[in-house]
């Protein structure tokens, strides 16, 4: 299967909004695809610090995720990838696509000089936990979410 990675366009956004919206945690946040997606999508696209990559197979979306680029003053001023809403077609799970959308992340925090990534995970995924300790990611920290 011949991947390619690259920003998602705005024909893209039904599909990825789809793709994010594919299991019962992210259903409820993310719901179905309209006007406020669209803004985010425009506000994501104006950022210098964000990118909305999808990865398609055969002309095809298949997976998603978004990255920013964070500059910072701890670490002795060193800017962080955070990557978010990583997302592979529930058909095609298993298959080392995740693996390779993470191994992009990593690519492109490193271009952007990054000195480390860092990304959540819902309390309910105990794969993608697994999935991204097999990584190398190491649960050090506690995190705290406050609706606003």
């Amino acid at each position: 299967m011949e991947l390619i990675f690259r920003e998602a366009r705005l024909d893209d956004l039904e599909r990825v909004v789809e793709l994010i919206a594919d299991d019962a945690v992210a259903a409820r946040r993310t719901g179905t695809y309209g006007e406020p997606h669209l803004r985010a999508f425009e506000a994501i696209t104006a950022s210098p610090d964000n990118e909305l990559v999808v990865v398609e197979s055969d002309g095809a979306v298949i997976g998603v995720m978004q990255l920013t680029f964070i500059p910072g003053i701890s670490r002795n001023g060193a800017s962080r990838l955070l990557v978010e809403a990583v997302r592979v077609s529930s058909e095609l799970r298993g298959q080392g696509i995740g693996r390779l959308l993470m191994e992009h992340a990593h690519e492109r925090g490193r271009e952007r000089g990054c000195v480390l990534a860092q990304l959540t995970s819902d309390k309910q995924r105990p794969e993608a936990h697994r999935f991204y300790r097999s990584l190398g990611y190491e649960q050090s920290h506690e995190g705290f979410k406050l609706p606003l």
